[in-house]
């Protein structure tokens, strides 16, 4: 078997058709076929199914599937990694974050990395979560994903960089938060408050970190990022409880928002996750790094 039958094969279990994929490589569908049927030669087994439209991995199939599609990206991640490491301090840093991450984590690790490797290319991909960073990150050419830290993943690494408070955000006229002092996490469990992205690695802590206590909080709006809650509760239409991001202040001040910790909870844990820490380039490493030492400054 060659690394293109593979590469085909998982083409065509991704796409359900060998026409499909035929078409996609500017071949024949006889093409597509023969790089299938030498790999079932090889392993002595089905690796396709036929069903009226297209077809499907039989169960050696998806074996087969999940372990080319991990290997194939490894190898094409190590060959970007070569060809980097070949161009000393240029080529490109991709980078996996979650909606508002670089606004809160990484503005100012920005602009120090650009003056220190001016040839070195930038690329963001937004991810709608932790989990889809990881699947980015296995799946794809990305050197880093910022993530919030949380149960082992298989073929990948975290590595924590800074842990972040919980705050209780309300409107600043709130009148029974008035004193403007830490609250107890007891203490909200009568009240209905804004909820984080349900499936969230972030809403499951805060959800264990109040277990931990035993409490347990009611919702009665959803969000799908921290700043959106934020806003709902400076706008006086509930309030949140949501991590103390780098750029917000840890008690009062924040126009018609005030931010009062609850220092009962568990901190939340954000960081790194990579695929191998020693096979970053030097050029990836230093982003790393460069963005960690940013969010362990104490901002004004």
């Amino acid at each position: 078997m060659t690394l293109d039958d593979l590469r085909v094969f998982v083409a065509v279990c991704r796409a359900g058709s060998l026409s499909a994929v035929a078409r996609d490589l500017g071949c024949t569908q006889s093409a597509v076929s023969q790089h299938v049927k030498r790999l079932e030669r090889e392993t002595g087994v089905g690796l396709l199914e036929r069903q009226p439209r297209g077809v499907v991995p039989t169960r050696a199939g998806r074996v087969l599937e999940a372990a080319a599609a991990e290997g194939i990206a490894g190898l094409d991640l190590a060959i970007r990694r070569l060809r980097d490491l070949a161009d000393g301090e240029s080529g490109s840093v991709r980078v996996a974050t979650g909606a508002t991450t670089v606004r809160h984590f990484m503005a100012d690790a920005i602009v120090t990395f650009r003056r220190h490797h001016p040839r070195v290319n930038l690329e963001f991909r937004t991810e709608s979560s932790s989990r889809a960073c990881f699947d980015a990150l296995a799946d794809s050419d990305l050197d880093l994903a910022w993530i919030t830290l949380g149960p082992p993943v298989r073929g990948i690494e975290q590595r924590p960089v800074v842990e972040l408070p919980w705050l209780l955000a309300v409107r600043a006229d709130d009148e029974r938060f008035a004193d403007g002092t830490a609250v107890t996490a007891e203490s909200l469990t009568d009240l209905r408050l804004i909820r984080l992205p349900p499936n969230s690695t972030s809403a499951a802590h805060l959800e264990a970190a109040c277990a931990d206590l035993g409490v347990r909080f009611s919702y009665d709006t959803s969000v799908a990022d921290w700043d959106t809650a934020l806003l709902l509760a400076e706008l006086g239409l509930g309030r949140a409880v949501v991590p103390a991001l780098p750029d917000l202040p840890l008690t009062d001040g924040r126009g018609d928002l005030r931010l009062l910790p609850l220092p009962d909870l568990r901190p939340l844990t954000v960081g790194w996750a990579v695929r191998r820490w020693d096979t970053l380039t030097p050029p990836a490493r230093a982003f790393a790094d460069t963005v960690a030492a940013s969010c362990r400054t104490p901002h004004a």
